[in-house]
């Protein structure tokens, strides 16, 4: 794949910098490994704490400048609910939420990323087994009492990053959870790369770091490593709870309008005032 600048010309990425960036990613990637294993073989604290402080690293690598919007919750544990659109999405919102993520059950046999998920305490979920919706709700749930954070992402696939795609209801079960006398917080999350080398990303650029459809893995990677730098907008929208909702689907419903308009503001250049994350 290739880039192409604002006359249209072709601009390829840097096969140097891509070579650079790959050793640099795979030695700080190997030095963290025994790190978090060990912290999560002794259930530290830190073992929430170094995956935020890898990604951010690993952000910096691949050239990713993430610019936050809203206010995150820190009040206890949190649902982040997330459009999704490229394996990325889980360096930028891991860079900046502390928690776990919620993934399909394939993506534990992955190579290489199936053990990275692993070690970040991934809840792996079968999508398909509509028999095990309550079996699935409980392992979220028991995460959720332990106080750990979850982020998932419920249009159950990745899109173009253009839009926002229906939410799938099944899991928000677990926001039926109460968390001591309070019940669970559920925060919508917005997701967008707007900007590659300082040219607005357009549905031109967007596929550079959206990976969705019939995309090889492999050559999509090589060029985000090759790519110069890009932005990626994070925008949180105000938590809500089940209690203001009739249903869990209504609850779904309006964090799905509340992600696909960030997106949309995101994607159209008319975006929320920045904080710092």
């Amino acid at each position: 794949m290739t880039a192409v600048d604002a006359t249209g010309a072709r601009a390829l990425g840097s096969p140097v910098r891509g070579g650079l960036r790959l050793a640099v990613y795979l030695l700080w990637t190997l030095l963290l490994i025994p790190v978090q294993a060990l912290a999560v073989a002794l259930r530290s604290p830190l073992r929430h704490r170094i995956p935020q402080v890898y990604h951010r690293v690993c952000a910096a690598i691949l050239g990713i400048g993430v610019v936050v919007r809203g206010q995150r919750a820190a009040d206890g544990p949190v649902l982040f609910v997330s459009n999704h659109s490229s394996y990325l999405d889980i360096t930028v919102l891991g860079s900046v939420i502390p928690g776990s993520f919620v993934a399909k059950s394939e993506v534990a046999g992955w190579p290489f990323f199936g053990v990275l998920a692993k070690l970040q305490q991934t809840v792996f979920v079968e999508r398909r087994a509509r028999s095990g919706v309550e079996k699935q709700r409980d392992e979220l749930g028991a995460r959720l009492d332990a106080g750990d954070s979850l982020i998932l992402f419920p249009e159950g696939t990745s899109s173009d990053g253009n839009r926002t795609l229906p939410f799938k209801t099944a899991l928000f079960a677990v926001a039926a959870r109460r968390i001591g006398d309070r019940p669970l917080t559920v925060q919508p999350v917005s997701i967008a790369p707007t900007r590659l080398d300082g040219i607005p990303m357009g549905i031109a650029f967007r596929p550079y770091y959206a990976w969705y459809g019939d995309m090889d893995l492999a050559p999509h990677l090589w060029t985000v490593f090759t790519l110069g730098r890009m932005t990626v907008e994070v925008e949180f929208h105000p938590p809500v709870t089940i209690d203001g909702f009739s249903s869990r689907k209504a609850l779904a419903d309006h964090c799905q309008r509340a992600v696909a308009r960030g997106v949309e503001r995101a994607v159209s250049g008319r975006p929320m005032p920045s904080v710092v994350p």
